[in-house]
């Protein structure tokens, strides 16, 4: 998976800290933002050793989601967070259950509980900006990753406010998506992308069809164990507690445009478009222009805000809010993610 833009055109945004204004009750902390004009995240630490987040995010949760929906994401930093369970505990503080990583995009491995890693993919490769299964119709509404031990250079997870996204792109594509939403079709099997038996978590064909007769997913069983899914899903969301109107889908990432050219290349050498492992079509199966792929990319890069990890760094991110990324890294790198707070899709007034 390839980016359209080159890792030397970034600039790495140091924090300068500035005082924001906050009350008695968060007076145990400390509030910054990586840039006066940059309020996406709002960085959080503690002014008093030893303070358990724990228990402070208790005490303060309702001045927490006020932050969050304000800012769209929340990087907590120097606490004592000190290991997987530990931060498994702490979501687990805030939002209950967590959720389980089902209908699988990307490879990624269990670390504890409902702890995963972060994508699989080769350390030299970018993973552009998108927001949390927003591939389907059911999708965490929290998201939160762990740096247990931050790359030797680089290994940045860039995010982007996927409210900016929506207001910039150019009207005319967004009344198109909005009318036509997104297909998404996926081909599992012949050792190209996942297998349906990773993706679905089972082996059993019979709960596949139960899943996608559930999830609204057409799919067709085929020779050689083979699987072929399509959904139509939405292209923007409109957020249940803030109201605003956000870019929510995944069709710039799964579209074949996204894979290097030579990647791509090889794997039209050998398959028919119909049977790559994933693609993305307007909702009524006709081609998403390049050009309006591309321009959906650019208005990402513009909105991209990247900081350098530290090793017991929280980013609590709202999934609607915020879209997240992976910069090539060199070096051991562990990030950990936990999802929280199931959400279904809803209909935006598009009027």
């Amino acid at each position: 998976m390839s980016h359209p833009e080159s890792p030397s055109r970034l600039k790495l945004q140091g924090i300068k800290r500035r005082a924001v204004s906050f009350s008695a009750a968060t007076e145990l902390v400390t509030t910054s933002q990586l840039q006066p004009d940059q309020p996406l995240p709002l960085i959080i630490q503690p002014q008093v050793e030893g303070l358990n987040l724990e228990t402070w995010v208790l005490n303060q949760q309702q001045w927490l989601e006020t932050q969050l929906l304000q800012h769209g994401g929340i990087l907590f930093r120097n606490f004592n967070i000190n290991s997987v369970p530990a931060f498994e505990q702490w979501m687990q503080s805030l939002y209950g259950s967590l959720l389980d990583y089902s209908y699988r995009s990307t490879p990624r491995s269990t670390v504890s509980g409902k702890i995963y890693t972060s994508t699989e993919y080769p350390a030299d490769q970018w993973i552009p900006l998108h927001n949390e299964m927003a591939y389907s119709r059911s999708y965490p509404l929290r998201i939160a990753f762990y740096c247990v031990q931050p790359a030797i250079k680089d290994g940045a997870t860039p995010i982007a406010d996927s409210r900016k996204i929506f207001q910039k792109l150019d009207p005319r594509i967004k009344e198109r998506f909005i009318e036509k939403q997104v297909m998404y079709a996926r081909n599992y099997g012949g050792g190209l992308d996942l297998p349906w038996q990773t993706v679905f978590q089972t082996s059993e064909r019979s709960e596949v069809e139960v899943y996608c007769r559930q999830a609204g997913i057409e799919w067709e069983w085929r020779s050689d164990d083979r699987l072929r899914t399509r959904q139509v899903c939405q292209a923007i969301v409109v957020h249940p507690a803030t109201g605003d109107r956000v870019w929510f889908n995944q069709a710039h990432l799964f579209h074949v445009s996204s894979l290097a050219p030579t990647v791509r290349e090889s794997l039209l050498a050998v398959v028919p478009p119909e049977e790559l492992p994933r693609n993305a079509y307007y909702g009524d199966g006709t081609p998403i222009e390049n050009s309006v792929l591309n321009e959906i990319r650019e208005v990402y890069q513009q909105e991209m805000v990247i900081f350098p990890w530290q090793q017991g760094d929280i980013l609590l991110l709202d999934n609607l809010l915020a879209a997240h990324g992976r910069t090539p890294f060199v070096g051991p790198r562990k990030v950990v993610v936990g999802m929280a707070e199931p959400c279904e899709s809803r209909s935006p007034d598009i009027n």
